[in-house]
């Protein structure tokens, strides 16, 4: 597990073309790509966006702008999205199991924002290589930690803990000069 890295683990430096997934910004042009063809533009909600990328990166964006309810708003943009990329209907309990966790995730990642954090201001999603990547940015100055020692019967302080259990990787990125962080997640597809 890392807390900070200046670059996300599945960057292993600058691409060729000098771009990497943590810095690309998102479009908001509500264009969703799957599968590398392009589709036309889906309903998505007004704080949301879609796009998609060349080689079958696709992303979506939303924005916490003033919204109440966030944890459940966070989880059903993750659930639409979950749907558009075929991680849902799972067909097996390892698919269904994987989609659950990326789920939860997102849940415990905006939770922590909001508790920790001043709330969340964003939250980013994207697929690619079967690899699902959660970013939750905030203002908070915080550094966001699994709790040690863990207590399971003690109520409270299991956030990061499952974040690190379930996760292949998580961290913190911040920007020099920029209030507050995001907080990454990676999660895998079963094979």
């Amino acid at each position: 597990m890392s807390t900070t890295r200046p670059y996300p683990p599945g960057d292993r430096g600058p691409e060729p073309s000098g771009a990497s997934g943590a810095s690309a910004p998102v479009p908001s042009s509500g264009v969703s790509e799957t599968s590398g063809a392009a589709t036309a533009p889906a309903p998505v909600p007004a704080s949301a966006s879609a796009s998609g990328e060349g080689g079958g990166r696709q992303a979506r964006r939303l924005t916490f702008e003033d919204a109440s309810g966030v944890v459940p708003m966070a989880r059903d943009f993750t659930r639409e999205a979950l749907y558009a990329w075929g991680w849902l209907p799972a067909a097996t309990a390892d698919q269904r199991a994987a989609a659950e966790d990326v789920l939860l995730v997102v849940s415990e990642l905006v939770t922590n924002a909001c508790l920790h954090a001043e709330g969340p201001d964003e939250l980013r999603i994207t697929c690619e290589k079967k690899v699902i990547r959660l970013e939750v940015s905030d203002r908070g100055t915080g550094q966001p930690t699994p709790r040690t020692p863990h207590r399971a019967g003690r109520p409270g302080g299991h956030g990061m803990f499952i974040v690190q259990r379930l996760c292949l990787d998580w961290g913190v990125v911040r920007t020099p000069g920029v209030a507050g962080k995001r907080v990454w997640a990676e999660l895998g597809a079963p094979a």
